[in-house]
């Protein structure tokens, strides 16, 4: 394959480049567009992934909590 060749699978707008100043600027809304959206996917799963680990530790710090009251039940009740 020569260096030089070009793809055949790329698209014409990438094979040729923008051939007018409206092809350019489309070309950057729309990747200014894809840039966003994939930002705020990243930030939505970033949050769900927050949202879990506060759960999780939440949970955990609850069953040491009942873990600490039972044995402060059975600690007492053996003095008794």
């Amino acid at each position: 394959m020569r260096p030089d060749h070009i793809h055949d699978d790329a698209s014409p707008l990438i094979q040729r480049g923008p051939t007018t100043p409206a092809e350019g600027h489309a070309m950057y809304l729309l990747e200014h567009e894809l840039a966003t959206s994939r930002m705020h996917e990243d930030q939505a799963n970033a949050q769900a992934a927050s949202r879990a680990r506060r759960l999780y530790l939440a949970r955990r710090a609850a069953r040491r909590a009942e873990r600490a009251v039972q044995r402060a039940a059975r600690a007492s009740a053996a003095v008794y």
